[in-house]
């Protein structure tokens, strides 16, 4: 029992004989916290002007909003189809997750570009699933008409023939 006493106080000694510690200061975190910021706004910025080159003429955005119900009802049951692979029906999820969540990459009042993200992200995903599964998934699930569909393939430029 006495040793382990000499023990602290010798331990206790040698820490006050040693430099005060420091407090590191907030300006590294505070710099790193400016650096992802402008990361992310740089990422942005570039979204943003891809999506100005990438987005649909205003013919075909109106074509595209205006199919906007038939294609939620194509993106929910292509979702809940068990014969798809699972990357495709967590891919269709999440699209229907974003179409649903109030907030967009680019906020919907933005003038043109507004709903072309949402045009362009289905678009996309609507291209992996033909990749993936093929057309006529698609074709098979399509609750619209004809000329919907056809409209659908020419908007999301999908490979082959609706």
């Amino acid at each position: 029992m006495p040793n382990d006493l000499y023990e602290k106080e010798t331990s206790f000694h040698l820490l006050r004989r040693t430099r005060p510690c420091r407090v590191p200061d907030d300006r590294g975190m505070g710099e790193a916290l400016v650096a992802v910021l402008g990361a992310l706004l740089v990422s942005w910025l570039v979204l943003m002007a891809v999506l100005w080159f990438a987005r649909p003429d205003e013919r075909s955005a109106r074509e595209a909003i205006r199919l906007l119900p038939d294609v939620v009802r194509l993106v929910r049951r292509l979702a809940a189809d068990r014969s798809s692979p699972q990357g495709i029906r967590i891919r269709l999820w999440l699209l229907l997750a974003y179409l649903a969540f109030p907030i967009d990459l680019v906020p919907d009042f933005v003038p043109v570009i507004g709903y072309a993200d949402d045009v362009v992200i289905v678009a996309a995903v609507l291209r992996s699933v033909v990749r993936r599964a093929g057309p006529q998934s698609i074709r098979r699930h399509w609750p619209g008409t004809e000329a919907g569909l056809a409209t659908l393939w020419r908007i999301a430029h999908l490979p082959g023939a609706p």
